[in-house]
This record gives C-alpha cells, structure tokens and sequence, in this order.
C-alpha cells in the first residue's frame, strides 16, 4: 500500500484514521516523488505553502521534502516553469476550485492548488496528480470541492469539465461545440477513461 512507503514516527496515527486529505496528499506526494505525476517540485504550491503542508500532515518528512526529487529534479523544473508561464490559468482553475469548496479542512485551499497544478498536465487529471483511478479523484473533489463537484451531473471528464465551467463563467475559453450533445468529439469529454 502506498500509506506504507512513507515512513511514520511511532506512535503516529494511519492516513484512515487522520481523514481522507491525508490518504490523498501522501498518494499524490509520494507520485510526485516518484515521477508519476506531472506535478512540479513543491506540488505547484508557494513554498510557505508547502512547508505548512508537509508540517502538518508529514512531519517527520519536513526537512528531507525541500528540493527536487531526486529521480526527476529536471522535469521538475520544467514543469514549475510551465506553471508560470501558464499562471492565469491556474490561478482560474483554483478559483473555481475554492469557490466550491467544502469549508470543512484546513488544506482545501492547498489541494485547490495541487489540483489546478495537475489541470496543466497532458494526461487524465488523475495521472496528472498520481492517482490511482478516476474513482479516487472523483471522492477526492466531492469531498473537496462538494458544490462544484456536484455540477458534474452528466459525468464529464474533470478536466474537460473544469474549462467547460470556465468557459460558461467568462467565456474566456472557447468551446468546440455549443451543445455537447451535438459535438463530434462528445467522447473525448465523457465515457470511461483508459
């Protein structure tokens, strides 16, 4: 299990029994630490972030998490450069993502972050965080993010939803089809997910 390759000081206790944003952060740390992620150095976090971040739900792990993992420390660079370059647009996905938020754990805002960070990658949004299947994102963001989750009603692929709510918000990103019903690439948007 990946709870296990995180080492705990004695004593300490198990993700399950510290609520499900601790489970979700150590799988999506430990898949940014391994390159399974698209995630940059520091989760696409400020460093004060991050460091309160790892504080609080890692401790034993504060020191040893400062810099580049050392099995990806230039694609880590590349990818926090891209999240610069694309800043704008992270920081209207994490608005949409706060806006919906729970209210109900200290690191919503935190995970609003890492997963506005993730919407910048190439893959499904649950590769780009590290994530085991779509079913856990999807009980990550209904936990989350319970209002604006909750507007997925026709299933939608997240990240495709995400810019679509963007898009219907300002406009300011541009749709192929008016209805997706009528769209020729429907199933790039909805269906499973491989």
């Amino acid at each position: 299990m990946l709870a296990q390759a995180l080492p705990r000081p004695h004593g300490e206790a198990p993700p399950a029994l510290r609520g499900p944003n601790h489970a979700w952060l150590e799988r999506i740390l430990l898949a940014q630490r391994q390159g399974r992620s698209c995630l940059p150095v520091r989760l696409g976090l400020e460093d004060a972030a991050y460091a309160a971040l790892i504080q609080a739900n890692f401790p034993q792990l504060a020191g040893q998490y400062d810099s580049a993992p050392p099995q990806v420390p230039e694609r880590g660079a590349l990818r926090a450069e891209l999240l610069e370059l694309r800043r704008d647009e992270w920081q209207e996905l994490r608005d949409l993502l706060i806006n919906g938020r729970a209210d109900r754990e200290p690191f919503e805002e935190a995970l609003a972050c890492i997963v506005a960070a993730a919407c910048l990658g190439g893959d499904h949004l649950w590769r780009d965080l590290g994530l085991a299947s779509r079913e856990q994102l999807r009980e990550l963001l209904e936990y989350n993010f319970p209002r604006l989750a909750a507007r997925n009603t026709h299933n939608m692929r997240w990240k495709k939803f995400f810019y679509r709510q963007l898009c219907e918000q300002d406009g300011g990103y541009v749709c192929r089809s008016p209805s997706c019903e009528h769209c020729p690439t429907y199933h790039d948007c909805f269906g499973e997910e491989r």
